[in-house]
């Protein structure tokens, strides 16, 4: 065994000892067997886009043909508080030389189109490159609530622009009664190896979000939507929704999908509400992309990582990485991009982590 080997394996075990005590000072219930490989490969590297007079959020990072880190990201004013994403949101394009920036703002590429269908609001953009386009799938609303909550897709052949925009959303809601009757949001896309193009989204009951008691109401589940054409018609799977936590009890959700397919295996990032807790992500496997299972622990909350100043009574949200988006490279996770609140401005920003395989 060499130098690189021996050092290797020490940073190994020390990230699994430091994972552990992690969790037993901090009176968790994780086990080994609940921390996945893909957490312990996580090296926090800092915050980005830091703006003053904004929230930043739902940061979608791509390696353009130039060589630079392009990221796509949710931002608006400050004096409408975290809440402005529902009825104030737009998306911005930045760019920077590498990914832990600094990154130079370059324009706003998707504001609120009055009398359309994303009249209120654009958000969650999620990046992807086909062929010789890019596709930003994103959500909009109507009337700067979740009902209205669609998601849709711009297309350009470079990622200078300029995008047209869908005129009708790629996914609509489903008849009243059933589990996805109220929105579609947080897109999340992946072109099959067989070429199919799948759409994975989120959304809940109607009905429930109504009647559910407490400060996260509804049951936010998974769905999945497939079609031949990367700008629809998308067709939903019939076992809908293929992520579903409501049977454990105690109102559990996800939000914040990620796919991608890597070395012959289905991947999927999500952030966690309430399987093990509202801080950790969650990381799963599959082998269809469909049957999922049940998830490991994909990262930790902040305190785990950096040391932050006390939560602002504002701020409800503080101490957890949310809306996870992968920097792709040679088809392999290079870098995560999170969204979380806090920083300079006692708003909210991006977060880097490095992948270190």
């Amino acid at each position: 065994m060499n130098f690189s080997q021996r050092n290797t394996l020490l940073i190994l075990f020390l990230q699994i000892t430091i994972l552990i005590g992690f969790s037993q000072e901090n009176g968790t219930k994780y086990s080994d067997a609940d921390i996945s490989e893909f957490s312990k490969t996580l090296k926090p590297i800092g915050r980005i886009l830091e703006t003053e007079d904004y929230y930043v959020w739902c940061v979608a990072p791509i390696y353009g043909d130039d060589g630079k880190v392009h990221v796509f990201y949710s931002r608006w004013p400050s004096k409408y508080g975290m809440g402005g994403w529902i009825h104030k949101c737009e998306i911005a394009h930045a760019v920077a030389d590498k990914p832990e920036g600094p990154y130079t703002f370059v324009e706003t590429v998707l504001a609120p189109r009055p009398g359309y269908w994303d009249a209120t609001t654009c958000h969650n953009p999620h990046i992807q490159k086909v062929g010789k386009k890019y596709y930003l799938f994103y959500m909009g609303n109507s009337n700067g609530k979740t009902n209205t909550k669609r998601i849709g897709v711009a297309v350009a052949k470079s990622l200078s622009g300029p995008w047209k925009r869908a005129e009708k959303p790629l996914l609509d809601v489903s008849e009243k009664g059933n589990w996805d009757d109220h929105c579609t949001t947080n897109p999340a896309f992946l072109k099959h190896p067989n070429g199919q193009n799948r759409l994975y989204y989120k959304s809940w009951n109607d009905s429930a979000y109504v009647t559910e008691k407490g400060s996260i109401r509804g049951n936010r589940k998974y769905g999945l939507a497939v079609s031949n054409k990367i700008t629809g018609k998308y067709k939903k799977y019939k076992g809908n929704p293929i992520v579903d936590f409501s049977g454990f009890g105690e109102n559990r959700q996800v939000e914040d999908a990620y796919v991608w397919y890597e070395n012959g295996t289905f991947k999927m990032l999500m952030r966690d509400m309430g399987f093990f807790d509202h801080k950790v992500g969650l990381y799963f496997e599959s082998k269809d992309g469909i049957n999922w299972g049940k998830p490991k622990i994909g990262w930790f909350g902040a305190e785990y990582y950096i040391t932050e100043p006390p939560a602002p009574s504002h701020l409800k949200r503080y101490g957890r990485f949310e809306r996870p988006q992968l920097l792709m490279k040679d088809g392999q996770p290079a870098y995560m991009f999170n969204a979380m609140q806090g920083g300079k401005y006692q708003t909210a920003s991006g977060f880097v982590f490095k992948i270190t395989k």
